[in-house]
């Protein structure tokens, strides 16, 4: 059973009771004992494969080199023998780990998802759980539990309070859920997570510029950075330090003044005491590295390739074609599309991180080349090709209020994340088209299951021009172990992390800076 708890600002004079507060019924779940399903455990092994196999294909970008080579700065922390990171073997401590690896997953925009009143990549509480438990020797049902809260809470919060409408980026949820992931894992009482949750979120609000115009490198360290200071926030925490208290429900707190303001209600749901934790399998990830918004329309853009050969001829396309128009979803127009007003997303010149929220380019090259790939679909002569961009700056969105209340159901089987497309041509005739959800999706054409992230794993780890990022033995090795993670006992979680392949990475060719 879900209880759905009623949250509103509260003035000081109030003296609202600890017990009534958000942050300690988020800390009450976090410390229940209760058992993990089947169910959840084999997707939690899902999405530690999914990680390591988007961290891979991007050890060598340049976020990564930096987050990297400033994590290396920091070894090992007393209480524990330091956490991993992914592609090498040195050890560093747990903060410093987490930042590295939720850079490298972040990276590419390629993991899983969770879409409701505000966006989240649940998956990113796992490398700050990851790290804490590599640090202390946890075991791994130690791990699952862990993983399984950090989603729980970060799923709960996104179905309930939006923070976009009021421009705060949607990390704001990750620091308080990866807070409270860490103190299931750790078997913290539920005292010290309340204060780790408090102080999380007090750290980790920030606005959403980073997803807007100009979009820079600090996409992919957000996350990690939340991550960061979720596993700081803990350690300040089990040392008997407090946090900011109400944060959320408090007249000067995170509600009153970063969101709906004073006279906010919200229905926050959370699992029983005694129930399972469940909310990762409403999660869903990504076959194509682009916003989780674009991945049903490149797969649409995919099927009309193939339907209407006349679109991927570069040499007929314009003249072909007089507008493409997608009706979709208020996020995806407002925030992906032409309804952001953001001049950069029809820029051929734009940063990869701006074109991979710019649905009228990812539609463009998926429709003229029938596919999409991580690397290939945003290269600079890519981007530049003349007759893309002339096709480009031909598609719009639109908003349809079908598509909206349909991305916001809370029935599963109709809650969608697709649109309509209407290609004019200049001929007369009309292309109408429609996709609900990626296929990929659950309930999509080709739904996402073990073998299919096993092999996104491999592809992505064969690399790029003849160079293998990870050999097969090292594969075989981590997905043997993976895949035994009930039966990791106390120390093993080391195994989960992946190494490249001899001389991928050249640590001495690393970018300088303070540490």
């Amino acid at each position: 059973m879900v209880l759905t708890h009623h949250v509103r600002v509260h003035k000081s004079e109030e003296n609202l009771p600890r017990e009534e507060q958000l942050a300690c019924k988020i800390a009450k779940v976090a410390a229940d004992p209760v058992a993990v399903t089947d169910e959840v455990t084999d997707m939690v092994i899902n999405r530690i494969i999914d990680n390591a196999s988007v961290a891979v294909a991007s050890l060598n970008r340049a976020p990564i080199v930096a987050a990297r080579a400033q994590a290396l700065t920091h070894g090992p922390s007393s209480n524990g023998k330091g956490s991993c990171i992914y592609g090498i073997a040195d050890r560093v401590s747990p903060e410093w780990a987490a930042w590295a690896n939720g850079v490298a997953v972040r990276e590419l925009d390629y993991h899983d998802t969770f879409l409701a009143a505000e966006y989240s990549h649940p998956g990113d509480n796992i490398p700050p759980i990851l790290a804490v438990g590599q640090h202390v020797g946890s075991s791994g049902a130690d791990l699952i539990r862990g993983i399984a809260t950090g989603y729980e809470i970060q799923v709960d919060l996104v179905k309930s309070i939006c923070l976009h409408e009021h421009k705060i980026d949607h990390v704001a949820h990750l620091g308080p859920s990866a807070a409270a992931g860490i103190g299931t894992l750790l078997g913290l009482d539920a005292e010290t997570i309340f204060q780790a949750v408090g102080q999380a979120l007090h750290t980790t609000t920030a606005t959403r510029q980073s997803r807007k115009g100009e979009i820079s490198t600090w996409k992919a360290y957000a996350p990690a950075f939340a991550g960061k200071m979720a596993i700081e926030a803990v350690d300040r925490a089990m040392r008997g330090q407090t946090s900011p208290t109400p944060i959320y429900e408090g007249e000067d707190g995170v509600i009153a003044w970063l969101l709906d303001g004073p006279d906010a209600s919200y229905q926050v749901p959370l699992p029983a005491e005694g129930e399972a934790k469940l909310a990762i399998l409403d999660t869903y990830t990504k076959e194509h590295s682009a916003e989780y918004q674009a991945q049903a329309l490149i797969d649409l853009a995919r099927k009309l390739h193939g339907e209407y050969p006349e679109l991927a001829d570069p040499a007929r396309v314009n003249d072909l074609v007089q507008k493409i128009v997608i009706h979709t979803s208020h996020h995806t127009h407002f925030v992906i599309g032409s309804g952001a007003n953001d001049p950069q997303k029809y820029d051929p010149t734009a940063s990869r991180e701006t074109l991979d929220h710019s649905i009228p380019y990812i539609f463009t090259v998926a429709l003229q080349d029938g596919a999409w790939h991580h690397v290939n679909s945003y290269a600079p002569e890519r981007a530049g090709r003349a007759d893309t961009v002339e096709l480009w700056h031909k598609v719009s969105t639109a908003e349809d209020p079908e598509w909206t209340r349909r991305y916001h159901s809370l029935d599963p089987q109709e809650k969608a994340f697709g649109g309509s497309v209407e290609i004019t041509l200049t001929d007369g005739r009309t292309i109408t088209d429609q996709i609900a959800v990626a296929d990929a999706h659950p309930l999509g054409a080709r739904p996402f299951a073990r073998a299919q992230y096993i092999n996104k794993l491999r592809t992505l780890a064969a690399g790029e021009n003849g160079q293998r990022l990870v050999d097969e033995a090292e594969i075989t090795r981590f997905l043997d172990t993976v895949q035994r993670l009930p039966e990791l006992g106390a120390g093993e979680l080391d195994g989960l992390n992946i190494r490249a392949s001899a001389g991928v990475i050249n640590l001495a060719n690393t970018p300088k800076g303070l540490f």
